[in-house]
């Protein structure tokens, strides 16, 4: 895809994810300025700050920075779970679909993926039914996965805490893949009054292993945490060692996921008001369902008859310069690089196609 631009072209307006958002002028000196050293050798001052900050804001022992939410979802997949082991998971979670399988793959641990309800949680019936019991013939159940937020969607508090309870009586382990987690903790914030890193901290403590990414809404260019205990997280870094996550002088991305803890979880509300904004605009267009957003995604549906319409509706937008993803569902995602015009824009494009 080209989205090259000459300069009289009109800013490009991106959509398709929160990973697509380019490093601040400030995130940029705070990168120059870290002092470097060996990550290998433990010896990157700028690492081993964050990992003390994002264990310290979650409520943690311990943090492994990685370089990506897959690679930490899988160090901590296999940190907790041995070979022959099984993890249950949503059938729709990104650590079962979109991770390349490698729990399996590399870790020969079995996901039992359940669906999710509406709202994305798993039943807590069905996680109850699907733990196996004791038995040879059976895989041994040792972990029970959540991810929030998914789809946007902002598990409840009250669930997580439930969902908790219910794998310490079955003895499980508990890991969230908190790839969005200050999306969740911010809406959450504005619901209780609080601060988000508070409510960060009372998701956090339902698990006993959590990833963080911050180069989704918290805008950095690379990078992910797994944090944990100090044994796990040193089960961990073994686990990153054999995938080969070894890294050196990664102080320069460390300082840029730092700056983003310090800067930007807060604004984060304004990629929710833009999501919300951009969802007014698109109601009451023939055959489209606009999903209500929580966070920082808008959903569109498209019904049968507008299917075909639909179907050229990316390539349209393209030639405007509006990157977007989907076909007969599509996902608009609001990050830091857009502002109110931007998502005006979009809007008004999105509707003078569907409705023409």
């Amino acid at each position: 895809m080209n989205t090259a631009l000459s300069a009289a072209s009109p800013r490009v307006v991106d959509l398709r994810s929160d990973t697509v958002t380019r490093p601040t002028a400030a995130m940029r000196e705070a990168m120059m300025a870290a002092p470097v050293g060996d990550d290998v050798f433990a010896d990157d001052p700028s690492i081993n700050a964050l990992q003390e900050k994002i264990a310290g804001m979650l409520g943690f022992e311990a943090a492994l920075f990685v370089p990506t939410g897959t690679q930490s979802n899988l160090c901590g997949l296999m940190a907790h779970c041995e070979r022959g082991d099984e993890f249950i998971v949503g059938q729709m979670a990104h650590a079962y679909r979109w991770e390349g399988g490698g729990a399996a793959v590399l870790g020969s641990i079995q996901p039992q993926p359940l669906s999710h309800a509406e709202d994305g949680t798993l039943p807590l019936s069905d996680i109850e039914a699907a733990i196996k019991p004791d038995d040879p013939h059976f895989a041994r159940t040792r972990l029970l996965a959540l991810e929030n937020t998914w789809g946007g969607r902002l598990l409840p508090q009250t669930y997580l805490e439930a969902a908790s309870a219910l794998a310490l009586k079955h003895g499980l382990a508990r890991h969230l893949d908190g790839a969005r987690l200050f999306n969740a903790a911010v809406v959450q914030a504005e619901h209780n009054g609080t601060d988000p890193r508070t409510e960060a901290r009372r998701i956090a403590q339902c698990f006993d292993s959590v990833s963080v990414c911050f180069s989704k809404g918290l805008g950095a260019p690379f990078g992910s945490a797994l944090c944990g205990s100090k044994a796990l997280i040193a089960r961990a870094h073994r686990v990153r060692k054999m995938v080969g996550g070894g890294m050196r002088q990664a102080g320069i991305m460390a300082a840029a996921c730092s700056y983003a803890l310090d800067h930007h979880i807060d604004r984060m509300a304004d990629d929710h008001r833009r999501a919300q904004r951009l969802a007014h605009a698109l109601q009451g267009i023939e055959g489209v369902t606009v999903v209500p957003p929580q966070t920082n995604m808008v959903f569109l549906r498209f019904s049968d008859a507008l299917r075909s319409r639909a179907s050229t509706l990316t390539q349209a937008l393209e030639a405007q310069h509006i990157l977007t993803l989907g076909r007969y569902e599509m996902r608009l995602v609001t990050h830091l690089d857009l502002d109110d015009a931007g998502i005006d824009r979009a809007a008004a494009a999105i509707r003078a196609h569907l409705t023409a």
